[in-house]
């Protein structure tokens, strides 16, 4: 399990989370919602130990913030939010860097199971600069996705933690990283993903948390979150929520107002 405990964490001498507490089980796909500059992406960093952060952050029954590096890499990976790659690698190298990271450096055959995974099979030579937003998305994906190839392993599950997963991704490659996400943890694996599309959020997500300036505004379900009030009040506004029966909540902004 994921558990967050009494998280503050400050930037630039401003509070960006205040008082944290939420756990993510393995077997669910967690989403974070919220509006721009909320806190989401400087949740998911504080979990990662990449912003300085009191409070208590446990993963697998471990202190995150105090376990190796290299023993986290073997139980999550980390898709950011930003993919840019400074130098001229191909596809496949990259992938293969994530697949070596973790558990699975004699896996071969995992490069490119990960790549037919992101509709990426074959590119394995292209220079990751020459790919599209989207195909670097996708790129990263199975980099992330190679490094914790199954789901659960001898020291439990593994974890996918995705910020923004979908942000350069036409709508059919949106659907295919949130089906990806989805097996992962049907699969007994742990996800985390900081969302921006609620509607995708709704189809996927077991649970969400929803963060207003900082602080956990609503937890649960995505019908019991997804609260007209709350989101006009999050985004300023107007929101036209709606329910399909054999479903999730959708929501479509409104024009007006």
């Amino acid at each position: 399990m994921l558990e967050i405990s009494n998280v503050t964490a400050r930037l630039a001498g401003r509070t960006i989370l205040r008082d944290i507490s939420l756990s993510v089980r393995p077997g669910e796909l967690f989403a974070v919602c919220g509006a721009n500059g909320a806190g989401k992406s400087t949740l998911l960093k504080a979990i990662l130990g990449e912003v300085s952060a009191s409070g208590s952050i446990r993963l697998n029954g471990r202190d995150s913030l105090r376990t190796k590096p290299a023993a986290l890499a073997a139980i999550r990976a980390v898709l950011p939010q930003d993919c840019e790659v400074a130098f001229g690698f191909a596809l496949g190298e990259v992938v293969r860097m994530g697949r070596e990271a973790g558990d699975f450096a004699a896996r071969e055959d995992v490069d490119g199971m990960a790549l037919s995974c992101v509709g990426l099979r074959g590119r394995e030579g292209d220079d990751i600069r020459s790919l599209s937003g989207g195909e670097r998305q996708r790129a990263h994906l199975a980099r992330a996705l190679a490094q914790v190839w199954e789901p659960v392993g001898p020291s439990g599950p593994r974890w996918l933690m995705l910020d923004e997963p979908v942000s350069s991704l036409d709508l059919g490659h949106q659907l295919q990283a949130m089906r990806l996400a989805r097996r992962f943890a049907d699969a007994g694996g742990g996800v985390i993903a900081v969302m921006h599309d609620l509607n995708l959020s709704a189809m996927f997500a077991d649970r969400m948390a929803f963060v207003i300036d900082g602080r956990i505004a609503a937890i649960g379900t995505p019908p019991e979150v997804m609260r007209q009030e709350l989101l006009e009040a999050a985004y300023g506004c107007r929101i036209a929520l709606n329910r399909i029966p054999t479903e999730g909540p959708w929501l479509l902004p409104q024009a007006c107002g």
